[in-house]
């Protein structure tokens, strides 16, 4: 059975393929980056509640959601139907739409608690570093996400 490639293979990846085949092995970093971007949003003790809890809103469900797929790829729940590469692509374009939203709006805030002496300015750069960090990986999936769902549904049409 054919698993996804780099070149944008039609077909999701079950079992041990997902930590071997791009761009599905960058669930491991997604994952990993991702939960340090909440862990030092809750080390900052949230000096701009609004803007900060949509990073942390961010943060946690694209967490959360990266480990359910992630964990449904492995268990190969997806059956390689169509709608998964669909849904894997657009939750991919989601995710670093939203990511990108919540660097921007942290690094907003870090820069005005610059002209403060607060104690978590060093948690706040951090939290920007890893979110834009997460905002990249998410962002390259995506892409190579909507080239695996182009070959599929091409793919599908020819035959």
């Amino acid at each position: 059975m054919a698993t996804g490639t780099a070149s944008g293979g039609r077909r999701l990846p079950r079992g041990s393929a997902v930590f071997s085949t791009f761009p599905d092995l960058l669930f491991i970093f997604e994952f990993a980056f991702g939960g340090l971007v909440w862990i030092l949003i809750l080390l900052t003790q949230v000096p701009v509640p609004l803007i900060q809890g949509w990073v942390l809103f961010v943060s946690v469900s694209c967490f959360i959601v990266t480990t359910l797929l992630l964990f449904l790829y492995i268990v190969g729940a997806h059956k390689n139907w169509n709608f998964w590469i669909t849904l894997d692509t657009a939750y991919h374009c989601l995710a670093a739409l939203f990511y990108f939203s919540a660097s921007a709006l942290e690094t907003l805030v870090t820069i005005g608690l610059q002209d403060d002496i607060h104690k978590h300015y060093s948690e706040n750069i951090s939290a920007v570093v890893f979110s834009i960090i997460v905002t990249l990986l998410y962002m390259v999936h995506a892409v190579f996400s909507l080239i695996r769902c182009k070959v599929s549904y091409r793919n599908r049409e020819h035959s």
